[in-house]
């Protein structure tokens, strides 16, 4: 129930920036994208954690990090934003979280291939109109449809309100289409960065 959960907003530990990569994770395990850079459950499984925690700590200046948890301060959520004028991240930051991305893929080169290609059309399709970018929404598949999405996706956009400008997110999972509507979000563009790779599905939030 949503009354035994709460947001949070400190800054993470280590071992609570584990916690939150574990929850990541599991909430993407089956994703197709992830799914078709790395085959193999054992080394998606590893690759994942490292993945998430490398980004989580390595988020930058004025990204902003929320957790929801549960009364025992379980993290059961996290969602990550970069507020206006906060992409690209700075070259530091990038820096920063390549160790941890190419120790997450390096068993599967073509992994690191691929992975770029649809970062090269990320950063190709991404609006220049001030927004806040949603990087990160999960939630632990053993909670879901507790609200917790619903939380933080409340609580970050109230903020892009606040100062009157867009929303912006990529998901590469066509079933998120619909959950992303509900919170106003349309389809804006549909990229295939890699002919066999999954579609990646880019969307807009008008200024409320």
């Amino acid at each position: 129930m949503t009354h035994d959960l709460r947001l949070d907003e400190r800054v993470l530990s280590k071992g609570e920036l584990t916690n939150a990569s574990l929850v990541a994770n599991r909430a993407f395990f089956s994703d197709p994208f992830f799914r078709f850079l790395s085959p193999s459950d054992r080394l998606r499984s590893r690759g994942l954690t490292l993945f998430f925690r490398a980004n989580l700590a390595h988020f930058g200046d004025g990204g902003r990090i929320v957790t929801v948890r549960q009364a025992d301060d379980t993290i059961v959520g996290v969602a990550a934003w970069l507020p206006t004028d906060r992409y690209p991240q700075s070259v530091g930051t990038q820096l920063a979280q390549i160790p941890g991305t190419f120790r997450a893929l390096y068993r599967r080169p073509r992994a690191l291939i691929d992975g770029n290609r649809y970062l090269t059309a990320i950063a190709k399709s991404h609006p220049k109109e001030p927004h806040w970018y949603l990087l990160l929404l999960v939630a632990d598949p053993t909670i879901q449809r507790s609200g917790v999405g619903t939380m933080l996706m409340h609580h970050g956009l109230a903020l892009a309100d606040a100062e009157g400008v867009g929303g912006y997110l990529e998901t590469q999972n066509g079933d998120n289409l619909a959950y992303y509507r509900r919170f106003g979000y349309e389809l804006r563009e549909t990229l295939r960065p890699v002919k066999e790779g999954p579609p990646l599905y880019t969307m807009w939030r008008r200024p409320n």
